[in-house]
C-alpha cells in the first residue's frame, strides 16, 4: 500500500488547530439524498433511498462503520489524509500530463533572444532558492482564510513538500515520498532538462549558494552542451508522461543497469525541474500557452522535455512562454498560487543582480545524466510517445477571458463571487446539455491539522431551478421570480461550501466509510455498490476557483473522458476561466461550453441590472408617495 513517508518534525502551527471531524453518520446520508434526487431518475432514487435508509438503520452497518472511523479520528492526526490521497491521486492509472497534473501559466515574457531567456531563468532559480529558505526556516508567514469564514488561520504542512516530494510510479498504485530534510541531507541541486537531456546544475558550491551570474554561466554551459548531436541520449522523459502502470514497468527496464539507477537517483533527490523550452511552432496565444504547458505539445514539441514524477517543474520557453507543472498529490493550488506569485514579483522586482563574470568562482561544469538503453527500451519510449501524441490530439482546450464584469460586479449584487460563477457554470451546462450532472468544486480544509481538501456538490436542487427558469422558452417568468431562485441557488451554494469549509461534506466520510469497509474484510457495503453512488462519483464537471493577484491563471485537464475541466480565475473587473475537455468525446465541446457560458454570465448580469432598477423605482415611488402633499400660493 502505497505510503507518504513523514518524517516526525510537525508543523508547529498546525499544532494548534483542531483535527478533521467526522461528520454525523444521519447528516450525511440525508445530504447524500439531497444531492443525488434531482440528478437520477425517480425509480433510480427510490431504490437508492432505500438502500441508504437500510445503511444508516439503528444497529446497521453504518454504524459499525462510523464508530470504527470515530475511532480512527482518536488516534490519528488527520483520520482522511490517506485515504483521500490514494483514492484521488495515487490509486489512479491515467497519465499525469492534462489528466491530473494542474499547471500554472506565468505572464507572457518578451525574450528578445536565448540570453534574455536564459537570464530570466537564472533569477527564477534564484526566486526558488530564496523562497525554500523560507520554507526550510519556518520563515513564510501563516496563510489565513479568505472568503467564506475569512480570518481563520491555516494548516502550512502543504508548503514543506513543495520541494521535497517525489512520486514513485508503481505497477497497481504510485508512493508519494517526502524528504523531511536535515540541513545536511538538504538536495543542494537541480535539474536541468534542454532538448530532451538532462544535466545536474549543483545550486550549491564549497557550501554557498550559486548566485545569480553563475546560475546563468552554468545555463549557458548547459545549452551548448545540449547542442553537442554526438553526445545526443534518447528523450527519457516521455517515459514519465505515459500511464502510471505503464511508466512504472519502464522504470522497473531502467534501473536494471546500474547507469540509469544513478542517474534516477539524481532526478528524485532533485529541488525541482527547470524545463528550458524550444521555441513552439504556435502563436502565443493564452490558450496555446495553457496547452504547452500542459503537455508540452507532444513528441515532436517539449513533450519529452520534461519529468512528471516530480512535484514543481519550472518551464521557460524561449519564446516566452513560462509556467510550472506540478504533480497534484503533494499540495493543493493555493499553494502553487502562492509560489509562482512570489517568484513573479521575485523576477520583476528587484534589478537583475547579475554582475560582471569575472567576480565567479571557477565551477565544475554542469553534468549530463547518462543513460544505458537496448532495443527494449528503444520501443517502451517510441509506445510511451504514442500514447503522450494521442492525449496531445485529445485535448481539446479554450481559455477564454470574460471581460463584461468581474467580481465587483458580484459583489454589489451582495453575492459571493465564487457561488455566482458556479451557478453561472451550472447555466453554462444546462444550456448545452439539458440537464445537470455530478459536479466537483475542490473546498479546502486547510483549517483542520494536515487538511487537504473536500468536494462542494454544486449541482444543487435550487441551481436546476433557477436554471430551468433562465432557459424556459415557453413560460415567461418575472425577473422577481428570477431573482428569488437566482438568490436561493447562491445560498444553496455558499451553504455547502461553509460545510465543506468546516468538515461537514459528504465525500471524504463516504470514502471513509468505504475504506473502513474494506480494511475490516466486509461485503462491500450495497450503498457503494449502488449505479446512483458511482454515478455521483463520475465527476462530468470538474471546477476548482484559483484566484491570482498576479497576471497569471491555472488549468487542468478534465478528470472524466466525458467531462469538462472549469478553472476560474476572479479578477476585479473580468474573470479569466480555463475551459477544457476531450475531442473524441462528441458529446462535449469546449468552444460550445465557452460561448453558453459567456451568455449565461450576460443573462445573469442583465437580470440583476433589470432587478435593481426595478428596485430603485419601487424605492423611489413609495418615497414620493410618503412625502406630505404641498399646495402651491
Amino acid at each position: 500500500m502505497p505510503i507518504l513517508e513523514r518524517g516526525n518534525t510537525r508543523d508547529r502551527e498546525s499544532q494548534g488547530l483542531p483535527k478533521v471531524p467526522v461528520p454525523p453518520l444521519k447528516q450525511t446520508l440525508d445530504t447524500y439524498l439531497k444531492c443525488v434526487q434531482h440528478l437520477v431518475k425517480e425509480e433510480q432514487f427510490r431504490k437508492t433511498k432505500a438502500i441508504v435508509e437500510k445503511f444508516g438503520a439503528p444497529g446497521g452497518v453504518g454504524e459499525i462503520l462510523q464508530k470504527r472511523l470515530v475511532e480512527r479520528r482518536d488516534k490519528m492526526t488527520n483520520w482522511v489524509y490517506d485515504y483521500w490521497l490514494e483514492d484521488m491521486y495515487l490509486n489512479n492509472r491515467l497519465a499525469l500530463p492534462v489528466n491530473s497534473s494542474p499547471v500554472m501559466v506565468f505572464p507572457k515574457q518578451t525574450f528578445r533572444d536565448r540570453a534574455d531567456a536564459l537570464r530570466f531563468a537564472a533569477r527564477l532559480i534564484r526566486g526558488v532558492l530564496e523562497y525554500k529558505a523560507l520554507i526550510d526556516g519556518r520563515a513564510l508567514p501563516v496563510d489565513f482564510a479568505r472568503g467564506q469564514l475569512a480570518g481563520t488561520p491555516l494548516c502550512m504542512e502543504q508548503y514543506y513538500r513543495l520541494f521535497t516530494s517525489y512520486r514513485y510510479p508503481g505497477l497497481k498504485s504510485d508512493t508519494l515520498k517526502v524528504q523531511m530534510n536535515t540541513a545536511s541531507s538538504a538536495p543542494d541541486h537541480m535539474i536541468v532538462v534542454c532538448k530532451n537531456q538532462f544535466f545536474v546544475l549543483d545550486v550549491v558550491a564549497n557550501g554557498k549558494q550559486l548566485n545569480e551570474a553563475e546560475i546563468l554561466s552554468q545555463l549557458e554551459k548547459i545549452v551548448t552542451m545540449s547542442e553537442n548531436a554526438e553526445e545526443r541520449l534518447p528523450p527519457m522523459g516521455i517515459l514519465t508522461s505515459d500511464g502510471r502502470t505503464e511508466w512504472a514497468q519502464a522504470r522497473d527496464a531502467l534501473i536494471k543497469d546500474q547507469t540509469n539507477k544513478d542517474s534516477l537517483a539524481l532526478i528524485e533527490s532533485c529541488i525541482c525541474v527547470i524545463c528550458l523550452d524550444e521555441p513552439s511552432r504556435l502563436e502565443a496565444s493564452d490558450t496555446n500557452r495553457a496547452l504547452m504547458m500542459l503537455h508540452g505539445g507532444g513528441r515532436e514539441q517539449n513533450g519529452a522535455n520534461r519529468w512528471y514524477d516530480k512535484s514543481m517543474q519550472f518551464v521557460i520557453g524561449m519564446n516566452g512562454t513560462c509556467g510550472v507543472v506540478c504533480d497534484h498529490s503533494p499540495f493543493e493550488g493555493i499553494v502553487m498560487v502562492q509560489c509562482s506569485e512570489y517568484l513573479m514579483k521575485y523576477v520583476t522586482g528587484s534589478p537583475s543582480k547579475i554582475t560582471a563574470s569575472s567576480s565567479s568562482r571557477e565551477l565544475f561544469p554542469p553534468r549530463r545524466l547518462q543513460w544505458k538503453y537496448n532495443a527494449n527500451i528503444q520501443g517502451l519510449l517510441t509506445a510511451s510517445g504514442d500514447r503522450l501524441q494521442r492525449l496531445v490530439n485529445n485535448l481539446d482546450m479554450d481559455v477564454f477571458t470574460f471581460k463584461v464584469y468581474g467580481k465587483e460586479f458580484i459583489k454589489k449584487q451582495k453575492m459571493s463571487p465564487d457561488a455566482f460563477i458556479q451557478v453561472a457554470l451550472q447555466l453554462a451546462f444546462y444550456k448545452c446539455s439539458e440537464r445537470l450532472v455530478s459536479t466537483y468544486e475542490s473546498a479546502s480544509i486547510r483549517r483542520f491539522q494536515e487538511g487537504r481538501v473536500d468536494n462542494i456538490r454544486s449541482a444543487t436542487a435550487e441551481a436546476l431551478a433557477f436554471v430551468k427558469l433562465m432557459t424556459d422558452e415557453r413560460v415567461t417568468f418575472t425577473d422577481s421570480e428570477k431573482m428569488k431562485r437566482l438568490r436561493e441557488a447562491i445560498n444553496a451554494q455558499t451553504n455547502y461550501t461553509v460545510a465543506a469549509i468546516t468538515g461537514m461534506a459528504i465525500d471524504n466520510h463516504l470514502l471513509g466509510l468505504l475504506r473502513i469497509s474494506a480494511e475490516l474484510r466486509m461485503e462491500k457495503p450495497e450503498i457503494f455498490c449502488d449505479e446512483t453512488y458511482r454515478a455521483s462519483n463520475h465527476f462530468i464537471l470538474s471546477s476548482s476557483q484559483v484566484p491570482t493577484t498576479v497576471e497569471m491563471f491555472c488549468c487542468y485537464g478534465p478528470v472524466v473522458p466525458n467531462g469538462y475541466g472549469a478553472c476560474y480565475n476572479p479578477q476585479s473587473e473580468h474573470i479569466i476561466f480555463c475551459v477544457s475537455s476531450f475531442w473524441e468525446n462528441t458529446e462535449t465541446s469546449s468552444a460550445v461550453f465557452v460561448k453558453a457560458l459567456n451568455e449565461g454570465l450576460l443573462e445573469i448580469r442583465d437580470l440583476c441590472n433589470r432587478s435593481n432598477a426595478e428596485a430603485t423605482k419601487l424605492a423611489e415611488s413609495s418615497q414620493r408617495a410618503s412625502q406630505p402633499h404641498k399646495s402651491g400660493k
